[in-house]
């Protein structure tokens, strides 16, 4: 499970990633609970709007990031990136601690944010691949998640505190010194132990060729769909949890602190299920999906705050074994040299997805309630699963049988081939050379 962390390089850049992802936690929740209460009155459509100007500009920026990935070494250019956000966290700490803030500069200031993470998504997640080497790769994308997600069980909870007792702008100047531990962890880094990927020139046409090469791979294009769909739909859990606090069960900063760290609870368990396979497969990223329906479902029918906080742990297992699973899929089944570019529309497709999503479920948690708001979110999974278990079926890798076995109970079977087939079509460079061989052979006979 955490066989990465036996590379050097990785456990330092491991340590320095739980420590900065724990300060963007607590800034995250201080932004959100800040919008929502001070300079709101309870307006979950507000922090809809914060969510999509911070995920915006990856629908614009998103896919000529990948280009910069694939020619820009990874370690530059997240250092670089780093540090840009390290100034954004000062500007609103600052304006928050004085009693300046207004509600359009922190719309400011989450574009810009969205801005330097949109650039530097697709290179901090191909520079895991110079840190490992491709063996060790689906590891250590799992174990990213646990440490992104583990921050997220610890970060809230410390940030529900602090807000309570000093006020959501400490909280986010606190931020600013977790910055720190990254860009040291980046300068310690030994440069003779990475593994250099081969990195593309200055040519014309390279964001055509990393489309055409996933329009190319059917297997992509449905996850890409169905992460569209549960990115969209269900991956707004800072207004989920936040109205439900607020809203629903009439609670404070601590508890939307404690909401925010049970549902990390899940998701750190997904991350490590995840890390424990050797391989991801199709088939646990659709029965993930699944899961997120139903955990959803459940969750908006909870009666109680305890109850709900409970039902929070299968909803943020079930969305990071999806979104884990989905990730380590695209980045084991491309090859090196495009896929900055490929990951870049993957996380185009994946955060890009709630500027559009996030204001609707935040108007309809304004307009019919937070527990309906949840149900968006359930939809989004269920239709996920449908067009999944759609294209497996049309391509003949689904089978279903069903009858009565030899002790007479009914029983469902349900088996998929395409996770094999996905292994032997990992690299579509192959596939073209191996057909030009055939093609060769078949001219000379």
């Amino acid at each position: 499970m955490f066989r990465s962390l036996s590379i050097v390089n990785y456990r330092i850049w491991f340590i320095g990633a739980l420590v900065s992802n724990i300060g963007t936690w607590m800034q995250r929740t201080a932004q959100d609970w800040f919008v929502l209460t001070e300079l709101t009155d309870n307006d979950a459509a507000a922090v809809g709007v914060v969510l999509a100007l911070q995920f915006g500009p990856a629908l614009i920026i998103g896919p000529f990031a990948g280009i910069i990935a694939d020619r820009v070494p990874g370690r530059r250019l997240v250092f670089s990136t780093q540090s840009v956000q390290i100034v954004l966290a000062a500007i609103l700490g600052t304006i928050m601690v004085t009693g300046v803030a207004e509600l359009w500069m922190v719309y400011v200031l989450a574009a810009a944010l969205g801005v330097t993470t949109a650039i530097e998504a697709p290179g901090r997640q191909t520079f895991v691949g110079e840190l490992v080497g491709k063996e060790q790769l689906p590891n250590a994308v799992a174990l990213n998640s646990t440490s992104f997600n583990g921050a997220r069980l610890i970060g809230p909870g410390i940030a529900g505190v602090l807000i309570a007792l000093l006020g959501a702008g400490w909280v986010v100047l606190l931020n600013v010194l977790t910055f720190a531990a990254m860009l040291t962890a980046i300068a310690l880094l030994r440069a003779e132990q990475l593994h250099p990927l081969r990195k593309a020139g200055k040519e014309r046409g390279q964001l055509r060729a990393g489309i055409r090469y996933v329009k190319a791979r059917g297997d992509l294009l449905i996850v890409f769909a169905m992460v569209f769909l549960i990115g969209t739909f269900g991956f707004n859990f800072a207004i989920f949890t936040a109205t439900m606090a607020a809203v629903e069960f009439g609670r404070g900063a601590t508890e939307f602190g404690l909401l925010s760290s049970v549902l990390a609870i899940g998701s750190v368990l997904g991350a490590l299920t995840t890390a424990r396979r050797e391989r991801p497969r199709l088939r646990v990223i659709v029965l993930a999906s699944f899961g997120v329906f139903v955990s959803m479902v459940i969750a908006a029918l909870m009666p109680t705050f305890e109850l709900f906080a409970v039902a929070l742990v299968p909803v943020g297992y079930s969305a990071m074994t999806m979104v884990t699973s989905s990730n380590a899929y695209v980045q084991t089944t491309v090859r090196s040299s495009i896929r900055g570019r490929v990951l870049a529309l993957y996380l185009t497709i994946f955060m890009g997805g709630t500027p559009l999503g996030a204001p609707l479920v935040g108007l309809v948690a304004n307009g019919f309630g937070p527990r309906w708001a949840l149900g968006v979110g359930a939809v989004g999974g269920l239709a996920a699963v449908i067009i999944a278990l759609s294209w497996m079926r049309a391509t003949r890798n689904l089978r279903v049988r069903r009858g009565f076995t030899d002790d007479r109970w009914w029983r469902l079977r349900v088996r998929y081939d395409g996770d094999d087939y996905s292994t032997r079509m990992r690299d579509l460079d192959t596939a073209t050379k191996e057909l030009a061989i055939v093609e060769a052979e078949t001219r000379k006979s």
